[in-house]
């Protein structure tokens, strides 16, 4: 057996000592989202809130407080109806107490109300994220029979009544984004599909 190693003075050179090995902790792996059924890449889900569910939930909440202010104004006979504007072919009073402001016996600015209120609710973070498959159709369906509704109003206000409200066309502007956010964020609204397919 050899003898440790002395310096001239009969001390001991410290012998170097390798460091112990240090463990590494394992990375936690981010679960890969399954493939489609029709074979196209897999949509990669966002956390958090999506915009789209904050801008529709924005949107339906205007256009409820329009169609509530409208629905109001028309059970009191458009005494306080104010329009901005006001004057020549902008006549707020002229289309809101016209035959065309209701349909099927029921006044243009309810038809509002029951527009707005469930897309309200279809709005909500939980509706843009939720596994169930008929939220998705729904929102997207009232999106269309509500843009449609509002082709018939303006050509209604321009050639029938030859009016325009500027409440009812803020409406219109409203309805229209909420159908172009929708239709455009189908793939956001069916990522939760894959999810938990």
């Amino acid at each position: 057996m050899s003898k440790p190693k002395t310096s001239e003075r009969g001390r001991k050179v410290p012998v170097p000592v390798a460091p112990a090995p240090t463990r590494r902790r394992p990375v936690a792996r981010r679960a890969r989202p399954r493939p489609r059924a029709d074979g196209r890449a897999p949509a990669a889900v966002a956390p958090g809130t999506p915009w789209r569910s904050i801008a529709t939930t924005v949107i339906s909440l205007l256009g409820l407080a329009v169609a509530s202010y409208l629905t109001y104004e028309h059970y009191t006979g458009s005494l306080g109806l104010t329009c901005p504007l006001g004057g020549g072919a902008i006549n707020c009073l002229a289309v809101t107490t016209s035959k065309e402001s209701v349909v099927f016996g029921v006044p243009v600015a309810v038809l509002g109300l029951l527009f707005f209120a469930p897309m309200l609710v279809l709005s909500l973070p939980w509706a843009w994220r939720t596994p169930h498959r008929y939220v998705a159709p729904a929102r997207l369906a009232m999106s269309v029979v509500g843009i449609g509704f509002v082709f018939y109003l303006v050509y209604a206000e321009l050639f029938e009544i030859r009016a325009i409200c500027l409440w009812c066309t803020s409406v219109h502007v409203l309805t229209f984004l909420t159908f172009v956010i929708v239709a455009t964020g189908w793939e956001d609204a069916t990522t939760a599909w894959d999810a938990a397919a």
